[in-house]
């Protein structure tokens, strides 16, 4: 999927774990992980407010979009 979750960055530069995340902004460790690790299909407003207002961060810094694998791309000749 071309958009990038990068919430595991968030959680290194904070030094906090995804317990303590999950606590704090009110959602499950299990559900946390579904969107830590991509799995995710959405994200509620509410949800992606509450990350940014504990990590102290921006939407862009959890969220980025990335080009799909070169290899799909043909080849220059």
């Amino acid at each position: 999927m071309p958009i990038v979750v990068d919430i595991d960055v968030m959680l290194a530069r904070r030094k906090m774990s995804v317990g303590e995340l999950a606590g704090r902004v009110g959602i499950t460790p299990a559900n946390l992980a579904v969107l830590k690790n991509g799995r995710a299909k959405a994200v509620r407003f509410a949800t992606l407010a509450a990350l940014c207002e504990v990590l102290e961060c921006q939407p862009g810094d959890l969220l980025r979009w990335q080009a799909e694998d070169a290899a799909e791309e043909p080849a220059l000749s």
